[in-house]
């Protein structure tokens, strides 16, 4: 068997967090972690030892997506209240917001040259905005449910894209049309992703399924069933030759690609495992959950030559006969089942980090727009629902955002669901009285606890603004469109005019001659 030390090891947890931890995404730097939490808040690590953490607070409801920019100077952040933020981690905590969708927002990615943004939403609807003129540049829009996950291409051609619709879409950015559709998932796809030379793609279930299509002959070349609950995020190890993945079983597991099989089950998190992210140079990776811890692993199984960690693992099964290392058209679907024989790592691993960092609070930013669609001016209309959108940070529902929970509000706005995700609302409230304890709950975070009709009364008139705003925008590019054929329709009446007029005096001249 092999060695400990060639294992994943726990290297490092992070507390901060107040509730479930719901994204996470290295610094390509390699100096710091980003996670996002139903907190509604974004945390910022530092790797270093002994270094500060940072808290930014600004989104009004549960933030589902996180990513840093390829080169590490911003941090872009996706939520439940409609709106995408782009973040300096810097003490200033400044940020641009984006009022990107009608309805949450689910993911949030950059392109690999930092110049465009992919967001997913319940709208149904995947954008693509401009980082640097901060504007909309155009929208993908047949799916026909929630989309749960969409992500650039790493040329930066094609855009993958998830949801509950149970279709997996592949977009041609030049011409914006779906070039691709995978439909045979027998539940909600909840993650997509390409691998890093973009030849393939993989997408995860809600029924516990993970599929890895090749995009050079748009076929399914594996198909895994380690999970015995749904997987609510995947990453691929930059080789390649792994990848990682989080479930509702409350395990992460790292998959062999080449060989096809299961090699390590992972055990830390108390709850759900909601995210997991390899670093960008594939030597660590990060786990979060409903325990509202963010779990730091390295991945020492990488620091061997593959050849030899394959001769390390011969000795594991598998239900069917593995395919040969170079083969990657496997005959059929690989339909891998839980084995006994799988590393469990425990978790009682020791922490090389005695204590928590320290965190410091940041306010809202002080610098932010916010863009509807592709224009940067605001209406009167804009202006007030503006004014109105800070009252709302005042009339937010804690206890409803929790209601719903994070995997589960599909559920409970289909049949009515009202039960509280015990997990989560478990550690909400852990949180809040360890924080009121020591007496430095957040202001707007003590207000924002305990909803009243007023609260209500407020986010229903915000609700209502936002609204009237996106009819007054559609109104005002009707009219611009009608002035436009209008000034065509009375230009090309004034040519008719000019033509009659010179025809009279060509008529006329002629009569004269005459």
């Amino acid at each position: 068997m092999a060695s400990v030390l060639e294992d994943p090891t726990l290297e490092r947890h992070f507390k901060g967090h107040k509730d479930t931890v719901t994204c996470a995404d290295f610094n390509p730097n390699r100096k710091q972690l980003a996670s996002g939490s139903m907190d509604k808040s974004l945390m910022i690590w530092n790797l270093s030892r002994k270094a500060r953490a940072f808290r930014f607070v600004g989104h009004e409801d549960v933030i589902t997506g996180v990513q840093f920019s390829p080169y590490g100077n911003l941090v872009a952040t996706s939520s439940k209240d409609r709106t995408v933020r782009l973040w300096t981690p810097s003490i200033k905590a400044e940020s641009t917001v984006f009022k990107a969708h009608m309805a949450a927002v689910r993911s949030v990615a950059f392109s690999h040259d930092g110049q465009s943004l992919v967001t997913a939403s319940d709208d149904k609807s995947v954008k693509v905005w401009s980082v640097h003129r901060q504007c909309f540049i155009y929208s993908l829009n047949q799916h026909t449910n929630w989309v749960r996950c969409a992500r650039f291409s790493p040329d930066g051609r094609l855009i993958a894209s998830c949801g509950d619709d149970r279709s997996v879409r592949l977009w041609d950015t030049s011409t914006k049309h779906c070039i691709n559709c995978f439909s045979d998932y027998g539940g909600s796809a909840t993650f997509v992703d390409f691998n890093s030379s973009g030849t393939c793609i993989a997408s995860s279930g809600a029924d516990s399924s993970l599929k890895i299509w090749d995009l050079r002959t748009n076929k399914l070349i594996q198909h895994y069933q380690v999970h015995s609950a749904g997987i609510n995020s995947f990453s691929f190890h930059p080789s390649n030759n792994y990848l990682i993945s989080g479930s509702t079983d409350s395990t992460v597991k790292i998959l062999d690609l080449l060989e096809g099989r299961l090699i390590y089950t992972l055990h830390g998190h108390k709850g759900a495992v909601m995210t997991v992210a390899f670093s960008r140079v594939g030597d660590l990776f990060a786990s979060g959950g409903t325990d509202g811890q963010v779990l730091m692993w390295k991945t020492n199984f990488d620091t061997k030559s593959y050849r030899d960690v394959l001769q390390q693992h011969s000795w594991r099964s598998t239900p069917d006969p593995p395919p040969h290392v170079t083969d990657i058209y496997p005959r059929g679907p690989h339909l891998h089942h839980p084995q006994p024989t799988a590393i469990q790592i425990s978790p009682a691993v020791a922490d090389t980090q005695s204590t928590d960092p320290h965190v410091i609070e940041l306010g809202q930013a002080v610098h932010s727009t916010t863009l509807l669609s592709s224009r940067t001016h605001l209406t009167p209309t804009e202006a007030a629902a503006n004014s109105h959108h800070s009252i709302g940070l005042f009339a937010r529902h804690v206890a409803s955002s929790r209601v719903e929970g994070w995997m589960g509000d599909e559920t409970a706005s289909r049949v009515g669901a009202t039960g509280r995700s015990q997990t989560g609302a478990g550690v909400g409230r852990r949180g809040r009285r360890e924080e009121e304890e020591r007496g430095q709950m957040h202001p707007l975070e003590a207000l924002s606890s305990h909803p009243s009709s007023l609260d209500s009364t407020l986010r229903h008139i915000v609700e209502q603004l936002d609204i009237l705003t996106q009819t007054v925008s559609v109104l005002e590019e009707r009219l611009t469109l009608t002035e436009d054929k209008l000034k065509e329709f009375h230009l090309h009446q004034s040519q008719i005019l000019k033509g009659m007029r010179s025809s009279d005096r060509r008529r006329m001249d002629s009569e004269d001659t005459d």
